[in-house]
């Protein structure tokens, strides 16, 4: 059993910075696929990023384009997702994801078989 806890969200005003981690509780950190999904009111999950086993892969959503940037520590059994240049439509909750069975960078919510309990960024203009 996986269990993922984020921590890091909050409010912030357009243009900061903010930093999202998450943390497993598993015994082996490193077999597992690790990536970051939002979802907005009304509008459906989406595909943040992703990073692989390693650490030396990593994927992006179409709209980070370059302000994101997802690492993660396997000796700590952490990822994070550091989040630059905020904006109000980056305003959203934010969920871990990991799965082990994954071979590859899936950007589908539906691949990923373990989930946080989702934390709340909010980007003010």
């Amino acid at each position: 059993q996986v269990q993922l806890v984020e921590s890091g969200g909050g409010l912030v005003q357009a243009g900061d910075s903010l930093r999202l981690s998450c943390a497993a509780t598993v015994g082996a950190f490193s077999s597992l696929t690790m990536a970051w999904f939002r979802q907005a009111p009304g509008k459906m999950r989406e595909f943040v990023a992703a990073v692989s086993r390693s650490g030396r892969q990593t994927s992006y959503g179409n709209f980070v384009q370059g302000r994101f940037t997802v690492t993660r520590d396997n000796a700590k059994n952490t990822i994070d997702l550091q989040m630059h240049i905020l904006k109000p439509d980056d305003t959203a909750f934010y969920y871990c994801a990991a799965d082990e069975n994954l071979v590859y960078l899936a950007s589908a919510s539906r691949q990923y078989a373990y989930w946080g309990q989702g934390n709340q960024v909010t980007v003010t203009s």
